[in-house]
């Protein structure tokens, strides 16, 4: 028996011959239908039951007021956070506070600050006028003169913020702090001292073994004058701090380089003033910061057990001799 071959197949000569129920059977099965798909319509989504005859009775009153009884019948549950009828805020106040009245409203105690918001009229406080720092009363010219004289009164030189100071005046000063014993802290912050005092710096750090604090900040020092002060450094051992801090131009990466390979090498140092900018320099001048501190700590440890230990020795042989007479 031989196969007939599809295409001979006339599909207007069946279509025709269907009933009107049938064609609506075909293509309610021909539908594709995708139920996924957020694009489509809900009624395009799956395939059309509005034509299917209904189930049972329906009444539409009926289920509402069902539902009204329902509703009417179910208890409330109680409140998590019991209503106290206390005021807390405005309802209905949706516009911002500013902060005086914001500050107001802290300092208020079971009353409402602010009943207005933003659009109520705020007077500003009355401005808090400051007095300028006086200026620095130290008188160059006589201070000086008694580090030339190396008085023995002179512990402290503080110049700070005196920006009238002539160059040649702060290398004076410098030149006279090579032989001075008596100076332990010295400070010239904002004095707009540059690279010629930097290196009278240099030179007085290479003869001085009394000064043990400097204070440089605040200049017009450049990378060239602090490498001098830096490499002058080495060889002091009487110097424990120093700031060199906020220079009107930055020292740079090889200057960074140099400072922390001085603290390295320079264990007197126990405390700088500088903000470096690359992390290299910056965790070297830590870990020697931290182990010049610490030796710092055994010597004074070291030198309060020998006071103790000469004090007994000193008390045992005093308790010997009184005891052989």
């Amino acid at each position: 028996m031989s196969k007939s071959d599809p295409r001979d197949i006339d599909e207007d000569a069946i279509l025709k011959g269907m009933s009107p129920e049938e064609i609506d059977a075909l293509e309610y099965e021909l539908l594709e239908m995708d139920p996924e798909n957020a694009i489509l319509p809900a009624g395009y989504r799956q395939r059309d039951q509005t034509k299917k005859s209904p189930t049972g009775a329906f009444d539409r009153d009926a289920l509402l007021d069902h539902l009204e009884k329902t509703a009417l019948e179910h208890e409330d549950r109680d409140d998590l956070v019991p209503f106290t009828g206390e005021k807390k805020a405005i309802l209905g106040m949706y516009t911002l506070m500013s902060n005086k009245q914001y500050y107001d409203a802290l300092g208020t105690t079971g009353t409402i600050a602010n009943t207005e918001g933003i659009n109520s009229v705020v007077k500003p406080d009355a401005f808090k006028i400051f007095p300028d720092e006086p200026p620095n009363p130290t008188n160059v010219e006589e201070t000086l003169q008694q580090i030339q004289e190396n008085d023995s009164s002179l512990f402290e030189v503080n110049l700070n913020n005196i920006k009238d100071i002539p160059i040649p005046t702060l290398k004076e000063i410098f030149e006279a702090m090579k032989g001075n014993t008596h100076v332990e802290s010295l400070s010239i912050a904002a004095t707009r001292s540059n690279d010629p005092v930097a290196y009278s710096v240099a030179e007085m750090l290479q003869e001085n073994t009394t000064l043990q604090s400097l204070n440089i900040e605040s200049n017009f020092i450049t990378c060239e004058g602090m490498n001098a002060i830096v490499k002058a450094m080495a060889n002091n051992t009487t110097l424990t701090e120093i700031k060199i801090d906020n220079q009107r131009q930055k020292l740079g990466d090889s200057c960074e380089m140099e400072i922390a390979t001085m603290l390295e090498n320079n264990s007197s140092i126990v405390k700088i003033g500088y903000h470096f900018t690359q992390q290299g320099p910056r965790a070297r001048a830590a870990i020697a910061i931290t182990r010049n501190n610490d030796m710092s700590e055994c010597l004074e440890n070291a030198c309060v057990l020998s006071s103790t230990e000469s004090k007994m020795r000193q008390e045992w042989s005093n308790k010997i001799v009184l005891s052989s007479r």
